[in-house]
């Protein structure tokens, strides 16, 4: 790598950065991407895990915004459906808005998605199992409507292997310390895990480091042209199944705001969000006991003691870099994003700010259409039509994948086979194959097969990769079981490089 040139180089290894990467990749382009921890360890492993059109983006008349997320929730259901599947979510009538408005909205909302998944209706709460809480909590009608549930680590990732797959170098761990511009090109110090720095060249350079976006400018020498970031911290908690059934809850908050109980792994729910302005460094954030008391709070109103804090089995919390446009509270500051082309010695720095799972794909695909490079080889918009990897699932989805994995290894139990096919749709048939020894079992349905498929095909280094950004595995792993699963990935580690 060292004072090779490539014609991109991506800093950050989150949702934007491999988005960038892959799209491209696919082009033609040769593509470097450096993250200094590992894939999706930011924001983007951090949110509440939907793709949406953002409803409530309405009121405050972002209207494009809402459009462009709509329409990219279709693309990645068809590009991705084994990571984004349709969820309907109930949406009580509290009174604080007239119900007519409420219609419109839904109205409008409908109109600008085309119709792919259900439209909204209105529904008596007495005759929705899932909303028993909200009877009792006094509410009697309500609204339903379609959004998306995702899998935002995955789509990380599976970003990612794609730009490799198509040429790009995916370098993770390594931090890119100094990016000095000379004769119309970059020069970047990256910083490799045991401290070598190596120098390698590129001639454009894209700043995808999200939270770090303005750390990065000043490593650049590019600080005093950098719009001002606002740094809004989301917190989330899980606990416990709070309700039956499959559809998500929207809680109306005594403050105005509303808090999403959403259905999670089978046996959990997820509780979120917050939306809380912090000044300290991005890796420093943390759920504190505040927001703690604030999320258990709205859903105490509706599930009494199930939603103690003794209850929680995670928390966590990601950090939005939004382009500060002036708002006067982080709940109306813009989701939208916004590219940046500058130069410095001739050489072209494209600066991503702000930006929301949603429309990571059209984002990236803006980003490198906005490239001072000749010899694109593929149409801009490819990215809409070409599946994810394990996107392309046969007739029946992922209940088909997952009913071939049983039908091909007669060991395999039914809540295996689903996870591995909500995982990784019809790449899990490349990890598990018929008469392949599985290995040793490190704690729930995770054997020795498929952390090698994760250390070898995904970058995963350590147990934590794997527990909380590959699978959700973490969530029914004892201590003792990770640390087992970090000493095979230690000795592992050189023979599968």
């Amino acid at each position: 790598m060292e004072r090779d040139c490539c014609d991109v180089a991506v800093v950050g290894g989150g949702i934007n950065g491999c988005g960038i990467a892959r799209d491209a990749a696919g082009r033609g382009f040769s593509v470097l991407l450096v993250e200094q921890n590992d894939l999706a360890s930011g924001t983007s492993s951090s949110s509440t895990k939907l793709i949406h059109g953002g409803l409530r983006y309405l009121e405050h008349g972002a209207f494009r915004l809402v459009r462009e997320s709509l329409l990219e929730r279709e693309t990645l259901m068809r590009i991705a459906p084994h990571l984004v599947r349709p969820m309907r979510f109930v949406l009580p009538h509290t009174g604080t808005r007239p119900e007519w408005f409420l219609r419109l909205g839904l109205f409008v909302y409908d109109a600008m998605a085309g119709g792919a998944l259900p439209r909204c209706e209105t529904i008596d709460l007495k005759n929705e199992p899932a909303a028993k809480a909200l009877v009792e909590a006094g509410y009697a009608r309500a609204f339903e409507y379609s959004d998306c549930w995702a899998d935002d680590m995955r789509l990380v990732l599976e970003n990612a292997k794609d730009a490799a797959r198509l040429g790009a170098h995916i370098v993770t761990r390594t931090r890119c310390e100094k990016a000095h511009a000379a004769n119309g090109e970059w020069i970047l110090d990256l910083r490799a895990p045991h401290g070598e720095v190596k120098q390698t060249r590129a001639r454009c350079l894209i700043n995808a480091a999200g939270p770090w976006a303005d750390i990065f400018l000043c490593a650049a020498g590019c600080e005093q042209s950098a719009p001002k970031l606002r740094l809004v911290q989301g917190s989330h908690l899980v606990v416990p199944r709070l309700f039956d059934g499959d559809k998500a809850l929207v809680l109306p908050n005594t403050d105005g705001r509303i808090v999403f109980a959403i259905p999670f792994e089978e046996k959990y729910t997820l509780i979120g969000t917050t939306d809380r302005d912090i000044k300290g460094k991005p890796e420093d954030a943390r759920v504190d006991d505040g927001e703690k008391e604030y999320l258990l709070n709205a859903a105490r109103r509706f599930f009494g003691s199930a939603a103690g804090e003794s209850e929680i089995v995670w928390s966590f919390c990601g950090v939005r870099p939004l382009f500060d446009d002036g708002k006067t509270s982080a709940q109306k500051a813009s989701r939208d994003y916004v590219l940046r082309l500058q130069r410095a010695n001739g050489a072209p720095l494209l600066n991503v700010f702000g930006g929301k799972l949603t429309t990571y794909r059209q984002l990236a695909q803006q980003a490198v259409s906005r490239l001072p490079l000749q010899g694109a080889t593929k149409n801009k918009n490819w990215t809409a039509q070409k599946p994810l990897p394990g996107g392309e699932l046969p007739e029946g989805g992922v209940k088909e994948v997952a009913r071939r994995l049983c039908d091909s290894n007669a060991q395999m139990q039914q809540t295996h086979a689903d996870r591995l096919a909500r995982t990784y749709g019809a790449c899990a048939q490349l990890i598990f194959k018929p008469g392949d020894d599985w290995g040793e079992r490190f704690g729930a349905d995770l054997y020795a097969r498929e952390v090698d498929y994760l250390m070898r095909a995904e970058w995963a280094q350590t147990a934590e990769d794997i527990l909380r950004r590959r699978t959700f595995l973490g969530l029914s792993f004892s201590p003792a079981a990770a640390a087992e699963l970090d000493g095979y990935m230690n000795a592992r580690r050189s023979t599968l490089q």
